[in-house]
């Protein structure tokens, strides 16, 4: 249903969550994910402001940034699950499965850099961590299952965990890119996607007798902060 043909009234908490969560992101662009933005985005959606409120109300009783934030996350998690569904990414190769679904997740921000900014800032406060990294693995998982993932031994857990740090990475590239059509950050993003498919191939290696001292969270850090 387009969004002009919501009727607010009718939505339940949740729902409104996720109705309001795109126009609070494009106000949190000039306001930040402050109560001035879910103000403005409850005024342009016909949302009652009490009710909105409501919705995004935090343990303190006042709005929750950073459910605003995760809500924001889960809304582009579906739009990418509806235009990339597992059926369409299946004509194509492993890897460009996972650099579509990447590719998509930025494309659906673009023009939100700087609330994006904001919202990476607040993922990383201390009491917001552990949800943020929770968050952070559930896109990541989002996106295998869609590229046609069933892994469900060690290989589950470590193509996650690579996969939400190089997307984590991209995004750092991706809100302060300002070359011609973010060429930086999709070359940036290929060379990570390289890494993946790297990383597959001599895995069983590197995991082998010989190498018992090998770290995942070594590798991943290597990923997370590579040479631009």
């Amino acid at each position: 249903m387009d969004q002009a043909e919501i009727n607010p009234a009718d939505l339940t908490l949740d729902e409104l969550r996720l109705a309001l969560a795109p126009a609070i992101a494009d106000a949190a662009v000039f306001d930040g994910w402050t109560e001035e933005a879910l103000v403005m985005a409850a005024d342009q959606m016909g949302a009652d402001i009490d009710v909105a409120r409501l919705a995004f109300k935090g343990k303190g009783g006042g709005v929750s940034a950073m459910d605003m934030v995760s809500a924001w996350i889960e809304t582009v998690d579906m739009a990418m699950a509806a235009a990339l569904p597992p059926e369409k990414l299946a004509q194509m190769k492993i890897r460009e499965r996972i650099r579509s679904l990447v590719q998509f997740r930025l494309d659906a921000v673009a023009g939100q850099e700087e609330a994006l900014r904001r919202g990476l800032a607040i993922m990383a406060m201390p009491q917001n961590a552990p949800r943020a990294l929770k968050q952070g693995w559930n896109s990541a998982d989002i996106m295998w299952r869609l590229a046609g993932d069933t892994a469900t031994d060690y290989n589950h857990y470590t193509k996650r965990a690579i996969l939400a740090s190089i997307y984590g990475a991209t995004l750092a590239v991706f809100v302060d890119d300002q070359s011609e059509g973010k060429e930086e950050t999709r070359a940036f993003l290929d060379r990570r996607i390289e890494g993946v498919m790297t990383f597959e191939k001599v895995k069983a290696k590197w995991l082998g007798s010989d190498r018992e001292s090998f770290s995942v969270t070594r590798f991943l850090g290597r990923l997370r902060y590579p040479a631009r």
